[in-house]
């Protein structure tokens, strides 16, 4: 089992930046996959990035280039780097982790952190 907490969510203007964090309650390389996903109103959740171990970073194609998403091991935290924000980035940001345990895929997510863009 694994607890995430999101933290760093809040108001920015247009074209501002974020830092997301997601910080895990275990080694997250004992983890298949970490990510970011977000859900605006009245629309489903979305895929934004995700990170394997040892695989590459993958982004959903609005965020190419405006955002990354990175880890640190020591502190078992993920992040998502966000900028050039417009009003359609305003969503609850979800972290979500992906592991398999004695052969089950399972998955868990963090209560979500608001990023809410405007002037």
């Amino acid at each position: 089992q694994v607890e995430l907490v999101e933290s760093g969510g809040g108001l920015v203007q247009p074209g501002g930046s974020l830092r997301l964090s997601c910080a895990a309650s275990r080694s997250i390389l004992s983890i298949n996959a970490m990510g970011w996903y977000r859900q605006a109103p009245g629309k489903q959740r979305e895929l934004v990035a995700l990170i394997t171990i040892g695989g590459p970073a993958i982004y959903a194609n609005s965020m190419k280039g405006r955002f990354t998403i990175s880890r640190d091991t020591a502190k078992n935290t993920v992040y998502l780097e966000m900028k050039t924000l417009n009003s359609e980035d305003t969503a609850v940001y979800y972290c979500n982790a992906a592991l398999v345990n004695a052969g089950v895929q399972e998955t868990y997510w963090g209560q979500g952190t608001q990023v809410t863009v405007s002037s």
